[in-house]
Parts: C-alpha cells; structure tokens; sequence
C-alpha cells in the first residue's frame, strides 16, 4: 500500500499559499488574523461581498424551513428566482444546476435537441468548463489535449475576427457560443460588430446564439446581463459565479421564442434548483439594481484608468468590474507579490493581471488596491 503525504485532496490545483478563514465585504482574513482586500471575489463569485446581508438571510431563513426536495416537486424560491431571472431577460425559461459547467453542458444539449445539429462554432481562447462537453467547446488546446478525444464538430474562431467567423461556417453547426468577455483567455471584450456578425450567422444557419455570461452576468460587467452592452440579444444564456455569492448554482436560460426542446426526461440535475442556492440568489437578483450598477460602472472606470499609468501596463481592458491588465512579461509573480501585500488578485492567461473585486467594493478600497499595485510593479 502505497503512502501518500501531505494534505489527502487531489492534486488538481496548485499548492496554497494562503488559508482563509473569515471575510466580510471585500476583506479577507487568514488563519494568522491578517487582513486582505479582496479583488478576486472567489473569481467572480462573491458579487455582493463576504457575508452580505441579504443573502445571508435569505439562505439561513431557508435553512430554516428546507433543505432539499427532489424536482419532481416544486419549491417555491426556484420558481421565485426563475420568475426573476425571466424578467430581466425579457422573457426565458430556467433550468438549475450547480455550476457553469453543468449550465454550459446544459446549452449544448439543448441547441442539439433544438436543431438537430451538433457542429459548434466556439472562440479561441475562450473558457466554458472542464466536464468533457464543456471542454470540448473551450479553446484553449493545453486543458483539451489531455483529455481527447472530445466532441466531435467544434470550429473554433479568433475573437473579435468576422472573417474567421464566416469560415467556421457550416450545415452542421447548431450553436454559435460566445463569451461576452473572455474571462480566462485574457479579459478580452467582444466588439459589438463581432457579438452582430455572430447573431446574424446564427439566423442565417438556423442555429442558436448562447452567452456564456458563466462570469459576466448578474452585474459584473455593469449591466445585468453582458449582452445588454451588444445590443443582441442571444437564445440561451448560462450562469453561475454571482449568481448566488458563493452558493453553488447554475442556470441554462432558453428564450421564449426557442423554448420547447427539451421535455420530461431529456435532462436533469439532482441538487439544481436547491431551495437554499435558489434563495440566495433570489436575494442577489433583488440587490443588483440600477444604483449598485451604476457604481460597479464608476468604480470600474476608476479601476481602468488607474492601472493604466502603471508601470509595465500595457493594456487595460474588460468591462464593469471585470478589468484586464496586460503586462510586458509573467503577471503570477506580480500576483504572488501583491498577495504578499495584502490584496487578492487573479492572472488570465500568462501576461494579464485580473481584478474582480466584489460589486459592492468602494472607490476608497479601489484606490488602495491601486497603491498595492503601484507599489508592486515598481518594485
């Protein structure tokens, strides 16, 4: 028998430098009672901040009343959250999971039910989850190659790119998958001429159009959903992350207008649609108004123009609160370096710093976080 040392978790993610044991807002404290600010927000996650209120409440009243029910019953704050997500979306049915993955799983079933296609056109660079559908459609060659062969038919496209766009075109593809802002692949903003070429090439192919808003949605880009900055609107969407501040939830919307695919059996989920998960997301739905939004929007811009006088900034981008920094050179020793002094921040592929602070953070928090910087990437 062999002997196995160290922690008994799987090695799936690198070793931790840091343990957190309490947070509150965007603060963070580790087992040693040092204060962080937080501006990874458990990638994208915690959108009202550690141990907001609301939810808090929300999810302990459920608590309270239950737990669990198989969804051959109903409870009530599925339907609740379910009626509150259609109506910001102008009018969709809701399917719940756990997670971005099972939501993305999710739409790729549905597109190929709807259509009776399975081609994909999919982006380059792009980040759907690690399920083996999901990864599928995920461009980024190095998660994919290990684990082939995947699903058949996906073309992938440079972002931003019509005329790659165009070339991917074909009599098999059911579903064209964009993320409005590609989290993973380098905080790269969709331009509104792409997202138009994109739908326009759905209706001519008789596919669906699905946002990936997994990361974007419920406000983090300054509006309730990315695809309102577009001004297109797609047939499926899918999210997770903000949706419940850090319970675990997911959710494939299917507009009115394609609605029917799916029927009693297709698909399911044990644990989606969790009256707690569903409850808090209520409660973070109700939270995400036209004030926070316009707050996430100025305190993003603040952020932006901050790191852009930077040195070894070379690039700012992103939107709302999901803010981009290229760097001349590696951005994790930089990410190392700021954790070092108190601030939690993420890297997206290898030269780009990621800040996603939680929604609720104040221009004072942004500013400190910027002298962090400022004093890291002088060093």
């Amino acid at each position: 028998m062999s002997t196995v040392t160290g922690t008994p978790l799987l090695p799936t993610y690198p070793a931790t430098r840091v343990t957190f044991v309490d947070g509150l807002g965007s603060r963070l404290h580790d087992g040693e009672g040092r204060e962080y600010l937080d501006f990874a927000a458990g990638i994208a996650v915690v959108s009202l901040g550690h141990r907001h209120p609301a939810p808090l409440a929300a999810a302990h009243a459920q608590l309270d009343r239950l737990w669990h029910v198989s969804n051959l019953f109903g409870t009530e704050p599925a339907v609740v959250l379910a009626t509150a997500l259609s109506e910001r979306f102008g009018g969709a049915q809701a399917f719940f999971c756990n997670s971005g993955a099972e939501a993305n799983e999710a739409a790729l079933k549905y597109a190929r039910k709807a259509t009776g296609r399975a081609g994909v056109i999919a982006l380059e660079r792009s980040f759907h989850g690690r399920t083996t559908g999901a990864l599928s459609v995920t461009g980024q060659p190095a998660k994919r190659t290990p684990f082939g062969p995947l699903l058949d038919g996906v073309r992938f496209v440079q972002p931003n790119d019509v005329v790659s766009l165009h070339t991917a075109a074909a009599r098999d593809v059911g579903l064209i998958l964009l993320e409005p802002v590609l989290g993973e692949g380098g905080v790269i903003p969709l331009e509104p001429a792409f997202v138009a070429a994109a739908a326009a090439l759905a209706h001519e192919l008789g596919a669906l159009l699905a946002f990936d808003e997994v990361q974007t949605g419920v406000g983090r880009t300054g509006t309730f959903f990315a695809f309102e900055q577009a001004r297109v609107r797609p047939q499926l969407v899918t999210l997770a992350k903000g949706l419940a501040n850090g319970l675990p939830i997911g959710c494939l919307l299917v507009a009115d207008d394609v609605a029917g695919a799916f029927v009693p059996g297709d698909h399911g989920s044990t644990f989606g649609g969790n009256p707690v998960a569903c409850a808090a997301a209520c409660a973070v739905c109700e939270a995400i108004d036209d004030e926070l939004l316009s707050l996430v929007r100025a305190n993003g811009e603040r952020l932006c123009a901050g790191l852009a006088g930077l040195p070894h900034v070379v690039e700012v981008r992103g939107a709302g609160l999901l803010v981009g920094a290229e760097l001349d050179g590696p951005a994790q020793p930089y990410a190392d370096a700021a954790l070092d002094a108190g601030l939690v921040c993420l890297t997206s592929g290898a030269d780009v710093l990621r800040l996603a602070p939680p929604l609720v953070v104040t221009a004072a928090e942004v500013d400190r976080a910027l002298a962090i910087l400022t004093e890291v990437l002088n060093a």
